[in-house]
């Protein structure tokens, strides 16, 4: 199970609602998913617009937990803000706190990330901050109470994948609240690579809905997160750099 504050969930896929082709593409692509979490930008809720489009009318949200997202804050008062207008519309108590500190590379802001996590703590949320790969920064908002660390593989929707892997694993390897890995992941074998590192999830948007395939690739990342993680609890051979007979050659008798 991952488990996140207090909630829990079997799928460790946590996807994107945003940029599919139309609605009915979004509906098949999240039920093939078998996603239990649905993630969305506050700013783009119709919360106090009924009249205006509503981008999730064609799924039914009482089957998904709902993350809403901070993204277009440029500031923690920003963040917090969006967070509690989220909450107030009864949404979910959780939040992934997003804070955009460079709009060409879109990477977080690490000192308003900081400061929004420890706010939002204090107000009772349960917390997911989206960061870099920076080691110390993701020690930092764990400290801080966080209760899920989302770095990136790479820059949003940029489909690089895994870019820092070293790093990655260092954030994995020290983090006791789950690593999610969030941005940058372009396909199924990055998908696998993350959670072969050890990650608990991975959250995406634009390598499915931006696919050729959006259905597809929505299966297709589904199995490579479940493909991913079996494979890190199995527990991979190592490397090395001769060869091994894989049939052994001792105790038989050659006529």
């Amino acid at each position: 199970m991952l488990t996140i504050g207090k909630h829990q969930f079997q799928s460790r896929l946590l996807l994107g609602t945003g940029k599919y082709p139309n609605f009915d593409v979004q509906k098949q692509a999240v039920e093939v998913s078998e996603t239990e979490i649905l993630t969305f930008t506050v700013r783009r809720m119709n919360i106090f617009e009924p009249s205006q489009p509503n981008f999730l009318e064609k799924l039914d949200l009482e089957k998904y937990s709902l993350l809403p997202n901070t993204a277009g804050a440029k500031t923690a008062q920003e963040a917090v803000r969006h967070a509690k207008l989220a909450k107030a519309s009864g949404l979910c108590d959780m939040i992934k706190v997003e804070v955009i500190g460079c709009d060409k590379t879109l990477l977080p802001d690490p000192v308003e990330t900081l400061k929004a996590t420890e706010e939002l703590i204090k107000e009772g949320f349960t917390v997911l901050p989206y960061t870099s790969d920076d080691v110390v920064l993701a020690r930092r908002l764990e400290e801080l109470g966080a209760h899920a660390i989302m770095p990136g593989a790479s820059p949003i929707g940029s489909g690089q994948g895994i870019i820092n892997p070293l790093n990655l694993s260092f954030i994995i390897e020290q983090t006791s609240v789950p690593v999610i890995v969030d941005a940058g992941i372009g396909s199924p074998a990055d998908a696998a690579q993350a959670m072969e590192l050890g990650a608990d999830g991975v959250l995406l948007n634009t390598a499915v809905s931006a696919a050729k395939d959006p259905v597809k690739m929505a299966q297709a990342m589904k199995l490579a997160i479940e493909a991913g993680r079996l494979g890190y609890e199995a527990g991979r051979i190592p490397k090395k750099r001769s060869a091994t007979a894989s049939s052994p050659m001792e105790g038989l008798s050659i006529g």
